[in-house]
């Protein structure tokens, strides 16, 4: 069974929003956008190079889907993060998308979103990897398919835009397997979701603990 993993560049406040250019995101009226571009060094860079190394293919929302389909075709073949890109297959989530999509190896989702991703997850093959793609990871979280979140939080506090983990969400615990600081200062951390079985242990085992 194949690791889905949601990987996000994350404001401390939570905001996911418009991390790579002012124009990225401007809705809602978040001016904000281009915030993530001043906190990059080779820590960060490595680490996003581990990231796609493992990475068997990627899922995105469409408009994750446009910004890079946009962008990364038009890059120097020699770019790693490029050649990474558009030479794995991309699964698009969408319901306004055209069935033929532009970007090499793409391949649209638009029926039953849950059961089609539950379906990539269960052949063989490296991570799928989710990057950006808010609105589409909402749902990953709502039906429990994600395994793993590598979340860099970045030293910055902007106020407003969309977050990842947002009001009205389920409840979840987390264990922290990795961690890494970078020289600007952003934590990167792996986390993954706890069963609901664990979850329910963890209190008891810790009232024991207190009683002895």
């Amino acid at each position: 069974m194949r690791k889905l993993v949601v990987s996000e560049f994350l404001t401390l406040d939570g905001v996911m929003q418009g991390p790579g250019d002012p124009n990225e995101d401007r809705s809602g009226g978040f001016d904000h956008g281009g915030w993530q571009l001043v906190f990059f060094d080779d820590v960060f860079c490595r680490r996003i190079m581990d990231g796609f190394a493992n990475a068997g293919g990627f899922l995105l929302g469409r408009r994750t889907y446009e910004i890079f389909a946009a962008y990364w075709p038009n890059q120097p073949a020699e770019d790693p993060l490029a050649g990474t890109l558009n030479s794995l297959p991309k699964y698009v989530v969408s319901t306004t998308l055209q069935e033929q999509l532009a970007w090499q190896n793409s391949t649209l989702i638009s029926g039953n979103v849950a059961d089609e991703i539950a379906g990539l997850k269960d052949q063989p093959g490296k991570e799928i990897l989710v990057i950006g793609s808010g609105e589409l990871v909402q749902t990953l979280i709502r039906h429990e398919l994600v395994d793993e979140y590598r979340l860099m939080i970045h030293p910055i506090v902007l106020g407003m835009g969309k977050r990842l983990f947002r009001e009205g969400g389920t409840p979840a615990r987390m264990r922290l397997v990795d961690w890494k600081t970078t020289t600007t200062g952003v934590l990167i951390l792996t986390y993954e979701p706890m069963p609901a079985s664990a979850e329910a242990a963890i209190p008891a085992a810790a009232t024991a603990g207190s009683n002895r």
